[in-house]
């Protein structure tokens, strides 16, 4: 094996001393490196066409070099330097040292987007970049590098899904976004669903001005197309004809609406003073132990509070069907479809993560965040959710063939 030339042996001794300044030696030094790069850029382009340069081998080989180009690459050592780079006449030389379309270090990419991922402004990061690795980036690069994170986002939001969930969980998040010159809310409908093997998963996201059951039934038709062909339980918010939109595409699933997002609504209708007392007596309709329990103490309830509060108790009536579908099932399988609480701790995260981003200049800006977002909480599902074996037994009892193990 060559052994590696040490530095004392390159220069002749007392070479340094000509440098009067540490600003002399980087300029020296930057000099030194922009050469090493081009060399090893002609020998790339050598070992390409096969022969070297002035060499009579590259008589009548179909091809031979074609001058250079200028290049100005953004590197972790010496910050942004101009290099000339090679190009053969046929147009199919492709570099490994400098690839095609980069303009700085991979590492520093991936430093970039891990900053943007985590709700850093463009601004933030620029700066932070600076500090860390003493390069001058401008908020453009940065929004380049991270626009090609739209590609990653695009393939995810397309991908083909299970055939089967056991459990999809749907909810929207309000987001503020520039449109035709407007700073306005815009929906983000997500949905999470829960594979055979106990791991959830984020389907998708999906942006529109605004929540709706009609828009929920071009989100579920979208994830048919990609190759879902059933849904077990699907929990949702009680938004006005989502439970219809979601049986229109999936016929078969049985519709779970959120419980907490029932008693909020159901607040909304009683005094302060009232509220704990009220809340405490509608825990024992739906704690109770099975849906005939759970029914008669909602008569109580109505009896004791429909006087004061009509519309609370209208609410839970016209809604109790989906309300509680959930009594029909093992303590174990109620725990995760009786409330959308696991889509709520996603779109929490988002929030974690987008919170720094009062607004969004457009739809892409929104895209990458929400996406990279998702992609940083996942890393933590990596475990089955709790008492997932049990679970899935419950499943096969109830589901048999549809659970397709």
């Amino acid at each position: 094996m060559q052994n590696k030339i040490k530095p004392e042996q390159q220069f002749p001794k007392g070479f340094f001393k000509q440098f009067k300044s540490k600003e002399s030696f980087q300029e020296y030094f930057n000099s030194l490196f922009k050469q090493g790069i081009e060399e090893m850029l002609q020998s790339e382009l050598d070992e390409h066409l096969g022969y070297t340069k002035h060499t009579i081998e590259g008589y009548n080989t179909g091809n031979s070099r074609n001058g250079s180009f200028p290049k100005t690459v953004t590197t972790e050592n010496v910050g942004e330097i101009l290099l000339n780079i090679p190009r053969d006449r046929n147009g199919e030389f492709e570099p490994h040292i400098i690839p095609k379309g980069e303009t700085i270090s991979g590492k520093i990419e991936d430093a970039i987007l891990g900053m943007y991922s985590r709700g850093m402004t463009t601004s933030d990061v620029r700066h932070q970049v600076e500090d860390i690795y003493g390069l001058e980036i401008s908020e453009t690069t940065v929004s380049n590098i991270t626009e090609r994170i739209m590609v990653s986002a695009k393939e995810w939001q397309q991908r083909t899904l299970e055939t089967v969930y056991y459990a999809v969980w749907m909810d929207g998040i309000m987001l503020k976004i520039r449109d035709d010159g407007k700073v306005i809310n815009k929906c983000v409908y997500v949905v999470i669903g829960l594979k055979p093997d106990g791991l959830k998963e984020v389907l998708g996201f999906w942006i529109e001005k605004t929540e709706s059951a009609a828009f929920w039934m071009s989100v579920l038709t979208d994830l048919k197309a990609r190759g879902v062909e059933d849904i077990l339980i699907a929990c949702t918010d009680n938004l006005k004809g989502f439970t219809q939109a979601i049986k229109a595409v999936f016929p078969e699933a049985i519709t779970q609406l959120c419980i907490v997002h029932q008693i909020r609504n159901s607040c909304k209708f009683v005094v302060y003073k009232d509220r704990r007392n009220f809340c405490n007596d509608l825990k024992k309709v739906y704690t109770a132990t099975n849906k005939e329990i759970a029914l008669e103490e909602l008569g109580k309830f109505k009896l004791k509070w429909q006087g004061k509060y009509k519309y609370a108790i209208i609410s839970w009536e016209d809604n109790w069907d989906n309300l509680s579908n959930y009594f029909d099932y093992p303590l174990e399988l109620r725990k995760i479809i009786y409330t959308t609480n696991t889509i709520e701790n996603l779109n929490r995260g988002i929030r974690k993560y987008t919170k720094t981003k009062t607004q969004f200049p457009n739809e892409n800006s929104a895209t990458k965040s929400i996406y990279l977002s998702i992609k940083n909480i996942e890393r933590a599902w990596y475990r089955p959710i709790l008492n997932w074996g049990i679970i899935l037994n419950q499943y096969l009892i109830i589901f048999g063939d549809r659970c397709r193990i």
